[in-house]
């Protein structure tokens, strides 16, 4: 029987984090803003800090064989977001070769007034990502469409990535079919929709003051072309349908996509699923040969060399095109490979549990305790790059607090959601971000300060937390919040 090792001194366990926190500092802030250089890529940044990490480790003492297994198990955990990466660069591929894709931004740039764009591009993500649960789906499938017509009609696509994400994220965060929202119920150990409800008072209220700031947006900062703006429109139309068949089957891909998810069915299957019906559409419809689509869902589509039939593509159309494959979305995979192997390591000592343990032991009232919720969710976040953790460190680490102090379990559960699920996507080297620029093809830069939703929700849930209000917290706790308690 192996032996078990004894808890790790909290020196040792705050080691590694100080070093992937030191190398983010000089790499992603003083290179660029002091230095005059070019970023750190995230990738070297986490191999460097795991290089560092079991560097420590075989100091201490730990054989590799031990480290390995930590980093096989992490990575092994992680294989479905990879399978999900995967998936999407051929969802993306698929339903353009299909026409699925170049139908929707056809109809999109017919129907919506530019001037509610922004709107439109976070409230589509939002009822598509509540009604499936997924906010990486919703991102990949309407998110993509939602751009493309943004593309067309000269927009600012940092403000329109910022509400398609900020939109699917609402949904990951309060659909009953959220794994996240499930997840955050389960380790705070309180009723699923106990826990949505007590979500709605942090979430709701940002939403609405995001959609208000996204219509106004459209007033103030519009997109150059106009419905009456022909010009600048029409060679998308006509490009697009001088490419492609349009036909009401093109919708099966999209409507495979969401029915599986209404049904709670596997996601890897139900995306390849889609992938092989607009496959089959492709060839059914499109004038492309089987070549066309291998290589599409391959390589990507390529007007260049698939669109043989038109004689001039416009070059605004082919960047709309252009995209997809297997391989669409291979940087973001690579720099998630990284990071899991760096969690991994630190892992094998239990870095982050030790750190967050010891921080929880010099919180001693009700508020302070909600805001170190806050704050720890979102750096164990932001250090494990993964939310199913997180919330069972954190969940596991605070729900005897809680109980000690009287706050409903249902304010932690929350927590664990507006720290750590909304905060995925404005960190930039979390697998969420990296999926998120892949996809939409728009820099971590333009996007993350147009966010809204997250960035909005992290400071109502902080205000929320600071005074108390919308915690539940009876006349008899309220009397306890600012002051110290003595715990058995």
């Amino acid at each position: 029987m192996a032996k078990e090792r004894p808890e790790t001194p909290f020196l040792q366990a705050l080691f590694p984090i100080l070093v992937l926190a030191t190398l983010i500092v000089y790499g992603l802030i003083v290179r660029p803003l002091w230095l005059n250089t070019t970023p750190m890529p995230l990738e070297i940044i986490f191999i460097l800090s795991a290089a560092i990490t079991v560097a420590q480790l075989f100091l201490l003492g730990h054989d590799w064989r031990d480290i390995q297994k930590s980093i096989v198990d992490k990575l092994a955990r992680a294989l479905p977001a990879f399978f999900i990466l995967f998936c999407i660069g051929l969802i993306i591929a698929s339903w353009i070769v299909c026409g699925t894709i170049p139908m929707l931004v056809t109809w999109g740039l017919e129907i919506i007034d530019p001037r509610y764009l922004y709107l439109v591009a976070f409230i589509a993500p939002v009822v598509f990502s509540t009604l499936t649960g997924t906010s990486w789906g919703s991102v990949g499938t309407i998110g993509v469409v939602i751009l493309g017509i943004a593309t067309a009609l000269q927009a600012n696509l940092g403000i329109t990535a910022g509400a398609i994400i900020g939109g699917a994220y609402f949904g990951d965060k309060m659909s009953p079919l959220s794994d996240t929202t499930n997840l955050a119920a389960l380790a705070a150990d309180v009723d699923l929709f106990d826990h949505i409800k007590s979500m709605m008072i942090t979430t709701i209220p940002s939403a609405v003051l995001a959609a208000l700031i996204y219509f106004a947006m459209g007033f103030l900062d519009p997109p150059s072309a106009t419905n009456a703006d022909l010009e600048t429109v029409q060679p998308y139309l006509v490009g697009l349908r001088s490419i492609f068949h349009f036909n009401l089957l093109l919708l099966l891909p999209p409507v495979i996509v969401l029915i599986g998810s209404l049904r709670k069915m596997p996601t890897v299957p139900v995306l390849i699923s889609s992938v092989i019906a607009a496959c089959v559409l492709a060839l059914l419809i499109q004038p492309f040969t089987i070549t066309d689509v291998v290589d599409s869902v391959y390589t990507g589509f390529n007007t260049v060399s698939m669109v043989t039939w038109v004689e001039s593509v416009p070059p605004q159309v082919s960047v709309l095109l252009d995209r997809g494959g297997l391989y669409a979305l291979n940087d973001a995979i690579i720099t998630a490979f990284m990071v899991f192997v760096f969690i991994g390591a630190m892992d094998h000592i239990r870095a982050m549990p030790t750190v967050v343990n010891r921080l929880l032991s010099l919180v001693h009232s009700a508020r302070a305790t909600i805001v170190t919720t806050l704050v720890s969710t979102g750096i164990t976040n932001a250090l494990t790059s993964n939310q199913y953790a997180t919330s069972f460190i954190i969940g596991d680490a605070f729900k005897n607090k809680y109980d000690r102090l009287g706050i409903p379990r249902k304010v932690l559960s929350r927590s664990l959601e507006d720290a750590g699920t909304m905060i995925e996507s404005v960190i930039p080297w979390t697998a969420t971000s990296l999926f998120m620029v892949a996809t939409l093809g728009i820099p971590f830069s333009d996007y993350w300060h147009w966010q809204l939703l997250s960035l909005i929700n992290l400071l109502v849930a902080c205000f929320l937390a600071m005074t108390g209000i919308g915690c539940f917290l009876g006349p008899s706790k309220e009397t306890q919040v600012g002051q110290s308690v003595t715990e058995p």
